[in-house]
């Protein structure tokens, strides 16, 4: 990894906002250098509920590599993940680089469509998990880890899948350190 952690967090038409705005919030405070590619290209992406998100770069122009690339859900969103040959190539390259990938809701399903990460331990919205049964061990706990892929269940478990992610690229302290300040609770009831 970098003396600072990088991540790359990609945006679609249909991305689910909250998982992809809390990633993107979540992982700047924890000191991770996040930049917001649009799959589509530099323009405004409008999200699954209307919230419209401004990318830093089109994905067509990211050099380099990151610590770890973020797929926030939505349908359409991990739809669009999917039938991306693009996503495909950064996926199957940090795959084979062994840096780490996170997918959180339905985008799962982009990482089966570009034949990555089978036979890990995942978890996903129900709305896909039995595209998903066969191609990993699945789970219904809302942030799974396993080796450099980590994934979760949808907008109710944003905090916890960013806060996992925090953790792993930086440590255990630097993770209470921004969930404190959040008044994000350790349990919720």
């Amino acid at each position: 990894m970098t003396e600072k952690p990088t991540a790359l967090v990609l945006v679609v038409r249909g991305s689910e906002e909250i998982e992809a705005v809390i990633s993107i919030d979540v992982l700047r405070r924890g000191g991770i250098d996040v930049t917001v590619a649009g799959v589509d290209g530099t323009g405004p992406i409008q999200c699954s509920r209307g919230v419209v998100i401004s990318p830093d770069v089109a994905l067509d122009s990211v050099d380099g590599d990151f610590d770890i690339i973020v797929l926030p859900g939505g349908a359409e969103g991990a739809q669009r993940l999917a039938q991306s040959a693009k996503v495909g190539e950064i996926l199957r390259r940090q795959e084979e680089s062994g840096r780490y990938v996170g997918a959180i809701c339905a985008a799962p399903i982009a990482l089966r469509a570009h034949g990555v990460f089978r036979n890990r331990q995942l978890t996903s919205h129900p709305s896909v998990k039995e595209m998903l049964e066969d191609w990993g061990e699945y789970s219904d706990h809302p942030v799974v880890a396993d080796g450099n892929l980590i994934t979760s269940r949808g907008p109710g478990t944003a905090f916890p899948f960013a806060l996992r992610i925090v953790g792993t690229l930086t440590d255990a302290q630097r993770m209470v350190e921004v969930r404190a300040p959040m008044m994000f609770p350790v349990q919720v009831s």
